[in-house]
């Protein structure tokens, strides 16, 4: 998206973020890459982006620092509301790992229907916990939604 509302880069802080297995590390990758490349990112007052973002969790929130072109802002929002679905997303998504390592291709799609039902559901709420601070579409909070997974999940 070239648009003026997007986001030019995107950073996890390093300090907050949990060790990783190759697919946990790769998903981060790919939803950074992903996130970059396409994305509708536009914080509540800003004139136009491109912004960068660098995400990080303290004391059970999530934090969005955006700085930008004349803009630089910092939102902090409880985890509180998503912790259930972050939860059984995050046990899906261990099952799903599970599944690729030896179950047949039908189960193996009946767990990824069900995981990318969740992410889409977390999707949602995270965008409505942004509501009135960070207006995004909905791949942007679906991949939005898998960053922080890759921050919240330990291990």
């Amino acid at each position: 998206m070239s648009g003026p509302h997007r986001l030019a880069s995107v950073e996890l802080d390093t300090v907050t973020l949990p060790a990783a297995t190759a697919e946990i590390e790769h998903e981060r990758r790919v939803a950074i890459f992903d996130l970059v490349e396409r994305n509708s990112f536009e914080p509540v007052g800003a004139e136009g982006g491109p912004y960068r973002l660098k995400l990080s969790l303290q004391d059970n929130r999530l934090v969005f620092e955006i700085d930008g072109e004349g803009f630089s802002r910092t939102y902090a929002i409880s985890l509180t509301p998503l912790k259930a679905v972050l939860r059984d997303y995050l046990l899906i998504c261990d099952s799903y790992y599970e599944a690729l390592r030896g179950s047949s291709p039908s189960q193996i799609e009946s767990v990824d229907m069900g995981r990318r039902g969740l992410h889409n559901e977390g999707a949602d709420q995270l965008k409505g916990r942004l509501d009135g601070k960070i207006v995004v579409d909905h791949e942007t909070a679906r991949r939005l939604f898998t960053l922080l997974c890759a921050l919240y999940r330990r291990g």
